[in-house]
């Protein structure tokens, strides 16, 4: 990817990070505890675009890749302020998933690539209903339905992408909270947001080679 082109990355996710907190301010149900979502700002939406776009430019999704990271920036911050993952937005993802992933493997005759995203989202949703269902388990329903949505991407980026995407933000999430635990900043029963382990996993699974 050329410089000018890198520059541009930069400047468009540090964009979307403007509007992050506007956007995310419509879907919150606690608007006020906003600030728990601080994090998600120009400068860390910037790092995950450059991320992508060096990683991935040579794979023509990559627009369809920086789309989903941007609704999932959204996503961040409304779960770590109300602990809820809106469907509209989930939904926004996942039609920005299946379309621009299907466009791109119809444009460029590839649908082998398309089949294994499908086959992403279903084994990424089908883990996490199993993990849902296990005896007291806190996974939302909205977890499963992101993590779904995730797969998409993951599937279209290859196996171990996707291995390492269903794994690597369960073992984000059980750090954060243990350490949390020793430090008694939150107790056994504190709901904690998953949505936000789950979006960084897969964008750090993502940037796999």
């Amino acid at each position: 990817m050329s410089a000018a082109a890198l520059v541009g990355v930069t400047v468009l996710g540090g964009s979307i990070g403007v509007v992050v907190p506007p956007l995310a301010r419509r879907f919150a149900t606690m608007p006020a505890r906003l600030g728990r979502g601080v994090w998600v700002s120009p400068a860390v939406a910037a790092v995950v675009f450059v991320g992508l776009a060096v990683a991935r430019a040579d794979d023509p999704a990559l627009p369809v890749l920086l789309a989903v990271a941007a609704v999932g920036l959204v996503l961040a911050r409304v779960d770590l302020a109300c602990l809820r993952l809106p469907d509209p937005l989930v939904l926004a993802a996942a039609l920005l998933g299946l379309l621009g992933l299907g466009g791109v493997a119809l444009l460029g005759d590839v649908p082998a690539r398309f089949l294994g995203a499908l086959a992403g989202a279903l084994v990424a949703g089908a883990a996490h209903v199993l993990l849902a269902l296990l005896p007291g388990s806190r996974l939302g329903f909205g977890d499963v339905k992101l993590a779904a949505v995730l797969g998409l991407p993951l599937g279209w980026l290859g196996r171990d992408v996707l291995l390492t995407g269903l794994l690597l933000p369960h073992l984000l999430f059980g750090t954060l909270a243990l350490g949390l635990l020793a430090t008694r900043q939150i107790r056994r029963d504190t709901p904690l947001p998953l949505g936000p382990a789950l979006l960084t996993g897969a964008w750090l699974a993502a940037l796999l080679p």
